[in-house]
């Protein structure tokens, strides 16, 4: 596994000390219950690992996006969810910062936990202001940094904070780090790359690298129709991002030139809709006529790529080939979920809707390793650095 240069929570002077962990509890709710827990249990061994250590911990995060103070973005139902998992006690802080969230602080005894309100209810947070960095490090003797899917955003919690106290990475935050650059920069071959979703922007960082690195690149989504305008190809009413059609014809240009094989859809499935009572239409092609839009890969091309996965030493997978949402167009998500569930090789799956893919199909747990961040893993495999990791002290440091 590659190298991680940062301090981890591991070597961290924490007993007796109050801990400012920044966990990423942005987590679905419905009626005013977590829906899905997984970040939080994601979060569990650094929590843990403090707790152990006689540390008292206060736990931000932040959850959606709210415009000011939202009830209906309050982390409350995390802390309940997050006191049920540990069976202890997890205080909800009525603020982030201010004079009584200071004092609630300074009570807290070796052991205990406390969850500041919703980080992005304070609007300094995603402008990294540097007087609520301040404000956050003036809670805490340390601070540890586990959310990683956030680290790739210079907000207040994430970065700011790691100016005003020593930061340390949390478990979670060095496995990812560790597992993802493994796949980035010392595969196994040959490598297979499943890049879905509907940006070619989101993604085109992805593909460069991965043009220099992998076997074979396959493309499923929505971003394929990008790749079929670049190439002249009707694409009927199916989404089609603009910018990303000259980004995908590069990209085609410098396939060619590559040892690499980037893959399209040799078949798909077609809806006259985008809604999950939409009759699916099998289209033994790619030309999608007018009144019609591609919802998912078809089977041809499912199978194709999951033999790919099947033969390869290495696979990493961002992104659902298609609608997976709406079941009719769900077939070609299912099928590349389950082959990279079954492959030999080692599986790393970027967050966001390819972890969601998983969940829904029950294979979770069948992967080497499914990462919480999508946006961050992506930014991560283009080789760019993250904000909420550089900020944290290096390791040379520590054991200097």
């Amino acid at each position: 596994m590659s190298t991680f240069t940062k301090a981890s929570v591991r070597d961290a002077p924490v007993a007796g000390r109050r801990v400012l962990a920044r966990v990423d509890f942005n987590v679905p709710l419905r009626e005013g219950e977590v829906e899905d827990d997984t970040r939080i249990r994601a979060a569990l061994p650094t929590i843990e690992l403090l707790l152990e250590r006689d540390a008292a911990i206060v736990l931000c995060s932040h959850l959606g996006r709210p415009e000011g103070r939202d009830p209906d973005l309050s982390l409350a139902p995390a802390a309940e969810r997050l006191a049920e998992l540990l069976g202890a006690e997890v205080s909800l802080a009525p603020g982030v910062v201010g004079e009584e969230i200071s004092a609630l602080a300074e009570r807290l005894d070796p052991g205990q936990l406390m969850l500041l309100e919703n980080t992005r209810f304070e609007p300094g947070e995603t402008e990294n202001d540097p007087r609520l960095a301040r404000a956050l490090a003036a809670l805490a003797d340390v601070y540890v940094n586990d959310a990683f899917a956030a680290a790739h955003r210079a907000h207040a919690s994430t970065e700011g904070v790691a100016h005003d106290l020593p930061g340390y990475a949390g478990l979670l935050l060095e496995r990812e780090v560790r597992e993802l650059t493994a796949v980035r920069d010392d595969p196994e071959p040959p490598l297979a790359v499943l890049l879905g979703g509907a940006k070619v922007t989101d993604k085109i960082g992805t593909i460069d690298h991965f043009l220099e690195t992998s076997n074979w690149i396959l493309i499923g989504g929505a971003m394929c129709f990008s790749f079929f305008r670049a190439q002249g190809q009707p694409t009927g009413d199916s989404l089609v991002e603009p910018e990303g059609v000259d980004l995908a014809r590069d990209a085609l240009e410098r396939a060619r030139e590559s040892e690499c094989e980037l893959r399209l859809p040799v078949d798909l499935v077609l809806g006259e809709r985008f809604d999950a009572g939409a009759d699916p239409r099998e289209l033994d092609g790619t030309e999608v006529p007018d009144g019609w839009m591609g919802l998912d890969i078809g089977p041809r091309t499912a199978a194709a790529y999951s033999e790919a996965v099947a033969d390869a030493g290495t696979v990493f997978w961002n992104g659902p080939m298609g609608a997976f949402e709406l079941e009719p167009f769900a077939g070609g998500t299912r099928a590349v979920a389950e082959a990279v569930a079954a492959a030999p090789g080692r599986t790393v799956v970027g967050g966001g809707d390819s972890a969601a893919a998983l969940t829904q199909f029950g294979l979770a747990d069948e992967v080497d390793w499914l990462s919480t961040g999508g946006g961050a893993s992506l930014e991560l495999m283009e080789g760019r650095k993250l904000p909420g990791v550089e900020a944290l002290v290096d390791a040379s440091e520590v054991r200097a």
